[in-house]
Formats: C-alpha cells, sequence, structure tokens
C-alpha cells in the first residue's frame, strides 16, 4: 500500500475491498433491501453543477468554518458509524485522532467497538460528538449521556430513523449475524483475506463495549447486539426532546429528517440542529437522499438550525454543493471508513487531506475565497440547466442553405 499513490476517495474504497473480507465489505458498503437509495445518494451531487466566476481574486481561499462557537477547519464532521472494529482494531481512536489532527470534529456511535472514555483518552484536544440510539430500557440512554458529559463530549446526535433495522438482502446472503458464526463460506472468505484474518484472530471479536458498560455487563456482542436490534424504544416521540435536556446539557441534533415538516417539528421542540440524513442508504429504500430535500429544508428551518447533511460524499466537490444549498456542514460516514479499512489511521489521514484539497481547489477554480461564498446562486441543478438549454435553442432562429 505504501507504495501505491492512492488519488481519491474512489482509491481507498478499492483498497478496502481488497483488504477486507466480502462479509466485512458488504456491512461497510451495503445499502437497504437492493440498494436503490445507497446508489441515489452518491448519483445526487451528480445532479448539481457548480456555476464558476472567473477573473475573481483567489490568491487567498479558506475552507475553515464556525459551528456554533467552534471554527473548524472545513464544513465536515466525521460522522457516526458503528462496529468500526470489524474493520480495524480500535478504528474509533484512528477515526477520531485523525479528524482532532484535521481540525474536526467526531461522532461517535452508541454501536462503537470502544469505550467513549478510551476515544477521549486517545484524543484529549479533539471535539468529540456523542451519536445516541435510545432502546426501550432508557437508562442504558441516561448512563451514556452522563458518561459522555463527563468525558467532554460537546454535542448530541440523537438518531431518530432506526426504530427498527432496514431489510439489508447482502446481510441475509452472507448470514451476517453477531457474533460471527464459523461456516464454510466464512471460512473460504477468511482465507481469500489472511491480512484481515490474521487482524481479526490477534485482536478479537469486536465488542459493544459502551452499551455493556451502560447496561452494568461484560462485553457480550449477541445480547448487546439484540439490545440495539430488537430493543428500540419504539414510542420515542418529539415530546422526548425534553426528556433529553434533562440529561444533556450540550448542543442536540436530530439525525435522520427527510422531510420539511420534520424539520420544523425538530425546531418546535427546541433542536439546535438536524442532520437531513437516510441512514447511508441502509434503512428506507425508497427514501429521498440529502440533497433532494435540502433545498426545501434550508429555506424553511435554515435561519433557526444549523442544517448538516450525510450520504454520498466521495468528493470534496460534494461537500461545496451541500453548503452552497443551505448545509451548516456535512457528516461524513463511509468515505473515512475506507481509509481506516484499507490502511488504519494514515488511511484516515489521507482521506481528510484529500477531501480537503478537493474542497480549496474546487473553491479557487469557481472564484469562491471562502465559505461565505457558497450560496444558492453558486450551483444550478440539471434540469433547471436543460431547460434554459431548450429555451435557448427554441429562440435560435433557424438558418436554412
Amino acid at each position: 500500500m505504501a507504495n501505491r499513490k492512492l488519488a481519491c476517495v474512489d482509491d481507498y474504497r478499492a483498497a478496502a475491498k481488497r483488504r477486507l473480507s466480502r462479509l466485512a465489505f458488504d456491512y461497510l458498503e451495503g445499502g437497504s433491501e437492493g440498494g436503490g437509495a445507497l446508489r441515489r445518494n452518491c448519483d445526487a451531487y451528480a445532479q448539481w453543477l457548480l456555476r464558476p466566476r472567473v477573473l475573481t481574486d483567489v490568491s487567498y481561499c479558506s475552507t475553515s468554518t464556525s459551528l456554533w462557537d467552534r471554527e473548524i477547519a472545513a464544513p465536515m464532521v466525521v460522522g457516526p458509524t458503528g462496529l468500526n472494529g470489524l474493520f480495524w482494531p480500535k478504528a474509533d481512536e484512528m477515526l477520531a485522532r485523525a479528524a482532532a489532527d484535521a481540525g474536526l470534529p467526531f461522532v461517535l456511535s452508541t454501536a462503537s467497538t470502544s469505550l467513549l472514555e478510551s476515544v477521549r483518552a486517545a484524543v484529549p484536544d479533539g471535539e468529540l460528538w456523542l451519536q445516541l440510539y435510545v432502546q426501550q430500557d432508557r437508562r442504558i440512554a441516561e448512563d451514556m449521556m452522563r458518561r459522555a458529559g463527563a468525558a467532554g463530549f460537546s454535542t448530541l446526535v440523537l438518531t431518530v430513523d432506526t426504530p427498527v433495522h432496514g431489510i439489508r438482502d447482502h446481510d441475509v446472503r452472507n448470514g451476517f449475524q453477531l457474533p460471527l458464526r464459523p461456516s464454510a463460506r466464512l471460512i473460504a472468505d477468511c482465507i481469500a483475506h489472511p491480512r484481515w484474518s490474521w487482524q481479526m484472530l490477534a485482536h478479537g471479536s469486536p465488542q459493544l463495549v459502551n452499551i455493556a458498560r451502560s447496561v452494568g455487563e461484560a462485553a457480550n456482542l449477541m445480547r448487546h447486539a439484540a439490545i440495539l436490534s430488537r430493543q428500540m424504544d419504539l414510542t420515542l416521540g418529539w415530546s422526548d426532546i425534553g426528556w433529553i435536556r434533562r440529561h444533556w446539557r450540550g448542543k442536540v441534533l436530530v439525525k435522520g429528517i427527510l422531510t420539511v415538516e420534520d424539520a420544523l417539528l425538530a425546531r418546535d421542540a427546541g433542536a439546535d440542529g438536524i442532520v437531513l440524513s437516510n441512514h447511508g442508504g441502509r434503512q428506507l429504500e425508497s427514501a429521498p437522499t440529502s440533497m433532494d430535500v435540502l433545498p426545501g429544508v434550508a429555506k424553511a428551518v435554515g435561519g433557526d438550525l444549523r442544517i448538516f447533511v450525510d450520504g454520498g460524499i466521495r468528493r470534496g466537490a460534494d461537500v461545496v454543493k451541500a453548503i452552497a444549498l443551505g448545509a451548516s456542514a456535512t457528516l461524513l460516514g463511509r468515505a473515512p471508513l475506507y481509509g481506516v479499512a484499507a490502511c488504519g489511521k494514515s488511511g484516515v489521514d489521507d482521506v481528510l487531506r484529500i477531501l480537503k484539497a478537493e474542497m480549496s481547489t474546487t473553491m479557487r477554480l469557481m472564484g469562491c475565497r471562502n465559505i461565505e461564498g457558497l450560496t444558492p446562486v453558486s450551483v444550478e441543478s440539471l434540469p433547471l440547466r436543460s431547460a434554459r438549454q431548450a429555451e435557448t435553442l427554441a429562440e435560435t432562429p433557424v438558418r436554412l442553405a
């Protein structure tokens, strides 16, 4: 890997696919049902074109921005992803350290395989957020909020789009279940990916250690995975933002919003911000993408809430488009995971460097010196462009030979 220069996020995806077992890569990459939402997440950015302005002074260009009272190096957050120990031992610490080194916040998942206290110890200077799932026994969530608050986590990301797990065909085909059960297919898969297999053998099966600690039990992957998949609180409602506030003093984001109606309800419930998300295409296959709903949501609540988007971000230009349409920042999911799955922390470092460099180059080519210069007039949708072309053609006089 050290002798091979990787140029973009997709190169790291290919490297991750080579190193990981099929079961692990499919868990990282797979979407719900046939993967339609996952594909649309990536395609959505291609539906927007940039409108470059020329002959402007771009000798200075900054990607930095501020979230509330803290400046970050770019409008990007390393977002919450679960079971990361399946890709590399201590992956959560690596992701958090890489984010801190890049000047970006990191969001630790409830389904993390590293204790939140261990992540804080790894990044004593980092901006850490906690993603929260709420189980039927709310004492688990309350204890996790208490622990995160004591560890100096600043922001809570309440995920609300997972009352049940989406239908994931790839997991059924692979026989994916936790803990992993030996089978002829799994053994053949491991033999074909020896580096990944030896790491897993050396470090043991990843565990949902934060849930285990907040439950007050020893790590037991089967039991604690069941708490996540089958014991979610199906009664959770908008009034429970008040319950969250009683246990959390920091900022609160509601993650999983996909309609203007719910964005308005989040505002009225007292959230500080929202994350437009279809859960990386892993829940409802026919759900819209974040970019589909971003313009309407920004128009409705952009003056009242911080708006974040996730899903399908593979280029710095994707981040530029989201910011131009009204997002405060983007959450990165699979892109940093490709880096850590390919070669550990150095891979995450490079993925974040690539995305920031692509952002800077894109902004300069647009004639834009800073994030404040990215506005809705900086982009246009392909249908609008096609309509303008048709209008121009209709007005062009036909020349007869």
